[in-house]
């Protein structure tokens, strides 16, 4: 089946999808994005990942494209066409299409939007409980506002890169201090010995991810212990369990950190079970069948 893409208010085939040439997007990435998982049919924590759009076009003054209900119908519209069960949704808005200029736009100028969607086969996504994954360190090279989700990801792309060619799936960036501030695609966590959780607190150096949002809920619910602290890339090595979370791999527990590896180098017990549960607590938005 030829996947659909919606762009700035057409349905068309993924391969007849494209941007104008002047998009702000793809000349200055001057825009944002949201990925929401699919799971079973239903979109996850919509509600969540679209207020988080709405404070990412507040911080750098660009205009909701759509009205937000009409976007909520486009995402759902677009899982529909793909047909898909199980996998992702993808959003982006930039600022618009105009000459070439360092400074905004002319007022009015209309944002862009693309919406993608597609499947993801759960069976291979599992293996990673059963597998766990690897991750090398590399210092944090982005700017300063990681609190704002923009299409500005050229750090994260050399650091998954880097980690790639080391066989590893995921890069942990550090900070001047050497400490942990999340992955290239992921919010980074560890286990204390006691089994507290331990991640990074949202209010600096990190990207307040949605799926990392929804573990705190959880663990708030389940009486699990949290500490949000800082902690540096030798305590994670010497951590009694390591995991990921993000809305593309929910949460992937880590076996590897650079040579270290950690407990018997397999995923430890509470990220296995944080996994296995994780869509018990988690908004779950219906796509109307097609």
């Amino acid at each position: 089946m030829s996947r659909i893409a919606y762009v700035n208010g057409r349905y068309l085939p993924h391969r007849e999808a494209c941007v104008h040439v002047e998009d702000r997007g793809y000349q200055f990435a001057d825009a944002v994005y949201e990925v929401c998982e699919v799971f079973d049919g239903k979109i996850v924590d919509m509600t969540r990942h679209l207020d988080r759009l709405g404070r990412s076009l507040s911080e750098l003054s660009i205009v909701w494209p759509v009205s937000r209900a009409a976007l909520e119908r486009i995402l759902r519209e677009v899982v529909a066409r793909n047909r898909v069960t199980n996998g992702l949704v993808y959003l982006q808005v930039s600022r618009g299409v105009a000459k070439r200029d360092f400074t905004f736009p002319a007022p009015g100028t209309k944002s862009s939007l693309v919406v993608t969607s597609r499947s993801i086969q759960r069976d291979v996504s599992m293996k990673v409980t059963e597998d766990g994954i690897r991750v090398t360190t590399t210092p944090d090279i982005r700017w300063q506002r990681v609190d704002i989700k923009t299409t500005g990801l050229l750090a994260q792309v050399l650091a998954k890169e880097g980690a790639k060619r080391a066989g590893a799936k995921e890069a942990w960036m550090f900070d001047k201090e050497g400490y942990v501030t999340e992955g290239g695609s992921s919010n980074a966590w560890i286990v204390t010995a006691d089994g507290t959780l331990v991640t990074r607190p949202a209010e600096s150096g990190i990207l307040k991810g949605i799926t990392r949002a929804a573990i705190l809920d959880f663990a708030g619910r389940e009486g699990i212990k949290v500490d949000e602290r800082p902690f540096t890339v030798e305590e994670a090595k010497g951590a009694r369990e390591a995991f990921v979370t993000s809305a593309t791999g929910i949460v992937s527990p880590v076996v590897q950190i650079d040579d270290a590896v950690l407990g018997n180098g397999r995923p430890g017990s509470i990220a296995s079970d944080l996994r296995r549960r994780f869509h018990e607590g988690v908004e779950l938005l219906p796509v109307r069948a097609y």
